[in-house]
């Protein structure tokens, strides 16, 4: 007998589709709602545009974190439910599948997407996170040709203060250009172009050659007495680069840590004691996340199936709610651990050992109690309401259309 049975394929197929759909519809909302804080924040720093795909590529390992259980719960729930509701279900119960069993193909992607999520939150994230600090750094610092905004003087090593009007062809090409140039003997110059264009400077890499075409000089000092004025079609101003320090080395927050750098730090006796706390907490949140999704295919399989005659939706909004709210009580938990308050696997696997038991029970209740629900008193509870409506709703109707009459045009009793 093959381990994967027809059936087996057919669920993989029903899950596959919407479990695919959540993620990218999961992680696409989280990058768009970052993507526009992004673009401020680098027009505001003067940065390149291309800065901001770069720092959204470096966050899409954390918003995996999320999105990978989000999607997988979902695309097992709505599977289960289409079984549900179109008595699919029904039949496989007759012929002797149980839910465990029928769980075999979503437990294969709960398997691939954990191993996923487990090298995501160990290494990629880490990594990740490392590289987009170094971004920002770099974009405030000015190490990615942001340092020079257009429309405002710029101060270069406390001698030089230039300002640009106007910036073309990606910085290529500049115009309205105004320059102020001091020496250690007390003259200034004034100068200013029509245009101009930095160049590379191969003889001494810490200096720039701004090139400037059409403008004039003005030179003045305390031994001039009649400021000079010298009028060019092409001069070449160098200007030294600020000294841009390195970027810290990786490993400055606990976030940052791979798997074996948490294991060495979390348990060595050597380790400073918040430095410890840090990374145990670190460690213990990454392993619930991913552990977690073991017990996501027994939770969707229990909000999935809706009462009988019923195609009530409720349940997939309560997983959605019980998902994200683990994932912030963990978030929560970790970084009161951090502190030292309470231990780092009280705080984080606690509350794992809760859910976990709440999703068992749940399971329970509809897979070996017969007639049972896991959530039972919210659908009895949502039908009153959802019936209140529409009762309301539904006499309102009733008032504003006309009286229907019989054949003799008698108005019939309703």
């Amino acid at each position: 007998m093959p381990f994967l049975t027809a059936n087996d394929r057919y669920i993989g197929k029903l899950v596959l589709v919407p479990m695919v759909g959540t993620f990218v519809l999961a992680a696409s909302l989280l990058i768009l709602d970052k993507m526009l804080r992004l673009f401020d924040f680098v027009a505001s720093e003067g940065g390149p545009v291309g800065v901001v795909f770069k720092m959204l590529a470096n966050l899409i390992p954390e918003y995996a974190g999320l999105a990978i259980p989000l999607g997988l719960m979902l695309g097992i729930l709505l599977a289960f439910r289409k079984l549900a509701t179109s008595s699919e279900l029904d039949v496989m119960r007759a012929v002797g599948l149980g839910y465990t069993r029928l769980l075999r193909a979503p437990f294969i992607f709960t398997i691939v997407l954990a191993g996923a999520n487990l090298l995501n939150v160990f290494y990629l994230q880490p990594l990740s996170h490392y590289f987009y600090e170094e971004l920002q750094y770099e974009l405030r610092s000015g190490a990615l040709g942001a340092a020079i905004k257009v429309g405002e003087f710029t101060t270069l090593k406390d001698k030089v203060a230039l300002r640009i009007e106007q910036s073309a062809d990606n910085g290529r090409k500049l115009s309205g250009i105004f320059a102020r140039v001091a020496n250690d003997k007390g003259q200034v110059l004034a100068i200013s172009a029509r245009q101009g264009q930095f160049l590379a400077n191969k003889e001494s890499p810490d200096t720039i050659i701004l090139r400037l075409t059409d403008g004039q000089i003005v030179q003045d000092g305390p031994r001039i007495a009649t400021p000079r004025v010298l009028t060019f079609s092409s001069h070449d101003l160098p200007i030294d680069l600020p000294k841009i320090e390195q970027f810290r080395q990786r490993g400055g927050k606990d976030k940052e840590y791979i798997l074996p750098e948490l294991l060495k730090l979390g348990w060595n006796k050597a380790t400073p004691a918040a430095l410890r706390n840090e990374t145990q907490a670190s460690f213990s949140y990454r392993m619930v996340e991913v552990v977690m999704m073991l017990m996501l295919p027994f939770l969707a399989v229990a909000l999935a199936i809706p009462p009988k005659r019923s195609t009530s939706a409720l349940g997939v909004f309560v997983s959605i709610i019980m998902v994200v709210a683990y994932h912030k009580v963990n978030q929560y938990a970790s970084d009161v651990a951090s502190l030292g308050r309470i231990d780092p696997l009280i705080a984080l696997w606690v509350p794992f050992a809760l859910f976990a038991a709440l999703i068992a029970w749940m399971y329970w209740r509809v897979a070996y109690v017969p007639g049972g629900q896991a959530i039972g008193g919210l659908e009895r509870g949502f039908t009153k309401v959802s019936g209140a409506f529409r009762k309301l709703f539904g006499r309102k109707r009733l008032r504003d259309e006309p009286v229907p009459e019989d054949i003799e045009g008698q108005p019939l009793a309703v």
